[in-house]
């Protein structure tokens, strides 16, 4: 799959919850839309794979944050919208996170030069006649991520 379009917030987690059986340590995610497009919708749905849907919130002020889905895998679920650039994600150990657990990232375009070699991007688009409507656009970034999607 390289598209999925949702037409409710349910869809966007129903999708998110089918994206996480894919997942293993190590994947990252970055996602890129509009304010409101559905990202966070989307991390809440993968989080209910493990019943962790409660855990979820908007890490915009706080930049990053853990939910434990295992005793061995956390999701690490970013906002980098207010970082200025690579060198501040740096400063944060950021990457460090990237082989920690599962890390879906808000905005990730911000800091594009510090993101690993490969990851899925899921770019979001939102029609402004249609005000549930959005589009899920899966961008593989290394062979990895397009058996990946594949597999969604």
């Amino acid at each position: 799959m390289e598209k999925f379009i949702s037409n409710s917030i349910e869809d966007t987690k129903a999708f998110g919850k089918k994206i996480a059986k894919e997942l293993n340590k190590g994947d990252v995610i970055i996602l890129n839309g509009d304010l409101g497009a559905g990202k966070t919708a989307l991390v809440t749905g993968v989080a209910s794979y493990w019943q962790k849907e409660n855990e979820v919130a908007s890490p915009t002020f706080t930049i990053v944050n853990e939910i434990v889905l295992t005793d061995d895998l956390s999701l690490f679920h970013f906002d980098v919208y207010r970082l200025e650039d690579e060198d501040e994600f740096y400063a944060i150990g950021g990457e460090e996170y990237f082989e920690k657990g599962i890390t879906f990232m808000e905005w990730g375009d911000t800091i594009k030069n510090a993101l690993p070699k490969e990851y899925l991007e899921i770019k979001i688009d939102k029609d402004l006649d249609k005000e549930n409507y959005r589009v899920f656009n899966l961008i593989p970034h290394g062979d990895y991520y397009k058996k990946l999607i594949e597999r969604i």
